[in-house]
């Protein structure tokens, strides 16, 4: 009865973090080498992945394992438009630095493949979401939070 509850946990998680990352069942296949009906199994709650596979995507979007196997708490801090605007806006700005500045290389003498940039880009992402919460959450006086 409890794995039941994991896998809808795990399947609810899972569709938070490709909606706040922006991607689609098929680009999460394509890029991290998953079967598309298997994917497709985890996020109905119909079966749960393997360690290895929890690790891949929680890499992928930049978080932990526990991020995706564990009951979100409602006490989230939540982002206003402008600050996903913010977040949007400094993620462009260190993309930009790094092709201006050819920092966009592998060990310093190959160009990194668009797979890649595209890890490095959600990984970048995610922790400036990550830095604009936790500023929020320190900042915000008590009299303002719900």
């Amino acid at each position: 009865m409890s794995d039941l509850g994991n896998k809808e946990i795990m399947a609810k998680n899972i569709k938070y973090y490709m909606d706040l990352h922006g991607k689609s069942r098929k680009d999460i296949c394509n890029d991290l080498g998953f079967v598309y009906s298997t994917f497709s199994d985890w996020l109905n709650g119909k079966k749960y992945p393997r360690i290895d596979k929890i690790e891949m995507m929680a890499n992928y979007f930049g978080i932990s394992k526990a991020d995706l196997v564990e009951r979100k708490t409602n006490n989230t801090t939540q982002l206003s438009a402008k600050n996903e605007r913010d977040i949007q806006k400094r993620l462009q700005e260190i993309l930009d630095d790094m092709n201006s500045d050819g920092m966009a290389m592998f060990n310093g003498d190959t160009e990194m493949d668009e797979e890649t940039k595209e890890l490095l880009r959600a990984s970048i992402e995610s922790s400036v979401r990550l830095a604009k919460i936790r500023a929020k959450e320190k900042f915000t006086p008590k009299k303002y939070k719900k």
